[in-house]
């Protein structure tokens, strides 16, 4: 039912970047192309291997068998990209296509099923739930059983390897974490059966495909009341009264943003970095920590900025979401003793300096991870392939979803008010 072409072609990063119409090659130009990868990749992606349990022998077993079987370009670039996708690299692509693929959307968009999943220990519950989902009956904190006839659980493993053939994934909690919402997705008009229970009564709800592209994960499944957005990004108070921004986005103009943010919160007892499915982007990291320093007060390797800046407690809320620049935003707040952390798992492992190696065929070159950033997280293991765990890992509450509380936001504030663990968070006024 799931064939891979689909991801291949409508993934929410694009896998190929257009290029130059070119002729089919030969098969021993695809064969050299294939055998220059197996070589040549391990050369600045190897030291990864080991900690993404990567067994390059077997790939390479695996792919030189499989280019035999390559007769013209476009197999050849599909083959190529299940290769680069087992260097479980969450920003590995094909760049500079020369090779036009097919369009098999047959005009149909490729679209979720307006509902997005969690897993919380081997049980699945629904996270989100919006516009014909809810409509039919699936709400928010309900168990989901089965899915299309199979158990949940099995169905999203089976998801997750199915997504990891195409494209990487650092952790396999990241590709768990994908297949709860792009991997519900199809194209337009498919259909998808969920079976959900709510206090003993279990529920057979089919959803026919027919939406945009709404299987991107959100971040917080309940705001608190009245968050303002700004750009991507948003922020508020919580009902206890902490201040609350949620990062959707690093943009390059964050630190400018937090300005804004932190003069609208004003003085708070305590406030909440909630970084839960940040994409990631680009900005000046240093600039944003001295967003939560005192006004030239240095702390480390940062000094206090910004015309608003917060001096009060801060928790820091992650999920397998957060990928690449949300990774070392959030993390440094942890790694310097600034914040505590939450989650209910490590960010993404996905974030690094990349290269891109052109193939000798020419069609298309390889962006891949060559170095972790910010080396010195996680022990000096850095990001890549690890992610930064959380202080503490805090479970979605089944018993919260149900009403309507978000569990993360929930226990962040219960750490404020209890007051933050000295030894993990040593930074004080």
């Amino acid at each position: 039912m799931h064939s891979r072409r689909r991801f291949l072609l409508t993934a929410t990063a694009p896998l190929f970047l257009p290029g130059v119409l070119r002729a089919d090659l030969k098969p021993a130009d695809y064969q050299k192309d294939v055998d220059f990868l197996l070589k040549e990749l391990p050369k600045k992606a190897g030291h990864f291997f080991t900690l993404k349990r990567i067994d390059w022998k077997k790939v390479t077993d695996e792919f030189s068998k499989e280019v035999k079987t390559v007769k013209d370009d476009v197999a050849h670039v599909k083959l190529c990209n299940r290769l680069v996708a087992r260097l479980r690299d969450g920003h590995a692509s094909l760049r500079d296509l020369k090779v036009k693929m097919p369009d098999e959307s047959k005009g149909r968009r490729f679209t979720g099923p307006r509902v997005h999943l969690v897993v919380v220990g081997e049980k699945v519950f629904v996270r989100q739930s919006f516009k014909d989902a809810q409509a039919k009956g699936i709400e928010v904190g309900m168990e989901v059983e089965r899915i299309d006839n199979k158990s949940a659980r099995k169905w999203l493993d089976e998801a997750a390897a199915r997504l990891s053939d195409e494209r990487g994934y650092g952790t396999d909690a990241a590709a768990i974490y994908a297949a709860c919402h792009a991997g519900l997705a199809d194209w337009e008009g498919s259909t998808i059966t969920f079976e959900v229970s709510k206090k003993g009564r279990r529920t057979k709800v089919p959803i026919t495909r027919n939406g945009g592209p709404n299987y991107a994960p959100e971040g917080p499944i309940f705001l608190p009341k009245d968050v303002t957005a700004l750009d991507r990004n948003s922020y508020g108070k919580t009902p206890e009264g902490y201040g609350y921004i949620h990062l959707r986005k690093v943009p390059g103009e964050l630190p400018q943003q937090l300005d804004t943010m932190l003069a609208a919160i004003g003085d708070v007892p305590g406030i909440i970095l909630d970084c839960r499915a940040n994409s990631g982007g680009g900005c000046d990291h240093e600039a944003v920590f001295g967003r939560f320093l005192p006004a030239g007060k240095k702390w480390r390797q940062y000094t206090g900025a910004g015309s608003n800046p917060c001096t009060a407690p801060m928790v820091v809320i992650v999920d397998a979401g957060v990928f690449s620049a949300g990774e070392t935003i959030a993390g440094q707040f942890k790694e310097d003793g600034r914040a505590y952390m939450i989650g209910d798992s490590a960010t993404a492992g996905s974030s690094s300096s990349k290269e891109t190696l052109a193939v000798p065929s020419g069609l298309f070159g390889v962006y891949y991870s060559v170095f972790s950033n910010k080396a010195r997280f996680n022990g000096g293991k850095g990001i890549e392939g690890l992610g930064v765990p959380p202080h503490e890992i805090t479970p979605y509450v089944p018993d919260d979803l149900e009403k309507g509380v978000d569990s993360q936001i929930r226990i962040a504030a219960e750490k404020l008010k209890a007051g933050l663990p000295k030894d993990k968070v040593p930074w004080k006024v």
